[in-house]
């Protein structure tokens, strides 16, 4: 439109709310938008944004924004047509919030009055019709022009939006905005924004893309693990050559297990900040288990999405049939239980009410697991020995069955505590060894909270809970 067809425009919107009949002679994409603000309780008479970030807030809500390292490559593209055409330039979070800002100084001022600063949110929940929660609404680049909005007070404004989305998860990050006056903001304004966003995309693309390499490096470089690779995000990667899972399957929860789009279970084993998705390999095999045997909480067993809590002698059987996967005969788990002093009877009856409390799921002659089996403390062993410190970190709850007098099983916690503490003091970042001070041996380990309390900054929270833990321990 040139600016005579917009003066019309406007006009005719003006003249069609005044009457009342606010869907008359608008675009489309802003009727909707006019509706979704007025189901959300929009006033057409607030004066400015909301504020939700305070000025001391905003330093360190943009360093852990995912688009910060992007902001200058944004802002060095924009910031000069900006000053020069009496623009400002605005980046926001995926809800709206404004984040950065620059521009022009007398339009900046303006901007002050009505919200358009750091720390308001423009979300269209909060003020209505925007180029900023229109397009985030929509994910779509939108062009909102003078009384399109649904504020009386940015009748003088004009807006660009496109919104930023992830290549990895798909979601939208926030949103970048070009606003000024209606008389100096071109509608083709928005092809200039979103040229830069989709910019800001690829530059997310080859950070994915090069994830995606070092994660398939260390699956290429350890070939003996099998299962199809999925990114922490969900993306199938490696190891699916029929394509049945599709580009995507949800990781979301905590059970380690997920349903796959053909209905079947599929387990999830951290691998390098991903996953290895173990799957069932025929039409009828028993759903996986999961074993969690670690830290002070119940032993439990996760079958498919089902979860039971196992007493100690049960989950004792499961650890020592998960230790031998070629099985064991009611001899040698008594041994393993009871040292000498063992008797197989007390065994075969043990197995008895394990097998009626499992199904299927251990065969007899020898007893043994017979379906895909994963252990939280075998899980660990796994990421210690690919050098995955981190995922050894998050995955270690504390020791393996505390309460366990059988001989094999406290050798197995004793030597997998002494590896995942000895790994994560030389090797850990300070969020692995936090990780690990929350368990019951790290939480009084003198070495490992003298260190948190000397590789944290002195601020942090987390060091002084260790120095209040170490001078406890005094």
């Amino acid at each position: 439109m040139g600016n005579a067809e917009l003066d019309r425009y406007s006009r005719r919107l003006r003249e069609a709310r005044e009457a009342g009949r606010w869907s008359s002679g608008a675009r489309k994409e802003i009727c909707e938008s006019w509706g979704r603000s007025f189901s959300a309780g929009i006033d057409v008479d607030i004066a400015a944004a909301p504020l939700v970030y305070e000025h001391g807030a905003i330093r360190d809500i943009r360093r852990a924004h995912p688009l910060d390292p992007l902001t200058p490559m944004i802002i060095n593209m924009l910031k000069r047509m900006a000053d020069e055409s009496a623009h400002i330039l605005i980046v926001t979070d995926a809800h709206g919030r404004i984040l950065w800002r620059e521009g022009h100084s007398a339009t900046k001022r303006a901007a002050d009055r009505v919200g358009l600063s750091d720390g308001h949110i423009w979300a269209e929940g909060s003020v209505g019709t925007n180029g900023i929660g229109t397009a985030l609404a929509t994910r779509k680049p939108v062009h909102v022009y003078s009384e399109e909005h649904i504020m009386r007070a940015l009748h003088v404004w004009s807006c660009s939006g496109a919104p930023i989305i992830d290549p990895d998860t798909d979601e939208v990050l926030g949103c970048i905005d070009v606003s000024g006056t209606s008389e100096t903001l071109h509608p083709a304004t928005v092809a200039l924004v979103e040229t830069v966003g989709r910019l800001a995309e690829s530059q997310l693309a080859v950070r994915m893309h090069e994830r995606d390499h070092r994660l398939r490096a260390h699956h290429d470089a350890l070939r003996h693990r099998t299962g199809v690779l999925i990114t922490a995000t969900g993306r199938v990667i490696a190891g699916d050559s029929t394509g049945s899972l599709g580009p995507r399957i949800s990781v979301t929860g905590t059970s380690g297990f997920t349903t796959l789009p053909d209905g079947r279970i599929g387990m999830l084993e951290p691998f390098h900040g991903g996953y290895l998705l173990h799957t069932s390999a025929a039409e009828g095999e028993r759903q996986p288990v999961r074993l969690n045997l670690l830290g002070d909480g119940t032993p439990s067993v996760y079958i498919g999405d089902r979860n039971l809590a196992l007493s100690l002698r049960h989950a004792e059987i499961l650890a020592l049939l998960a230790l031998h996967p070629h099985g064991l005969t009611a001899e040698q788990l008594s041994f393993h239980l009871y040292g000498d002093d063992g008797n197989p009877v007390t065994i075969r009856a043990e197995i008895h009410r394990l097998r009626a409390q499992l199904g299927g799921t251990i065969a007899a002659k020898p007893y043994r697991l017979t379906t895909t089996v994963q252990a939280d403390f075998l899980t660990v062993r796994h990421l210690l020995a690919d050098r995955d410190h981190a995922g050894a970190a998050k995955v270690y709850g504390g020791p393996l069955l505390p309460r366990s007098e059988s001989p094999t099983l406290r050798r197995e916690r004793d030597e997998l505590e002494v590896q995942v503490r000895t790994c994560l003091l030389r090797y850990g970042t300070p969020d692995d060894l936090w990780a690990y001070a929350q368990t019951a041996n790290g939480r009084g380990d003198y070495e490992v909270l003298e260190q948190l309390v000397t590789v944290l900054p002195p601020g942090d929270p987390r060091a002084l809970a260790a120095h209040l833990r170490l001078s406890v321990g005094d």
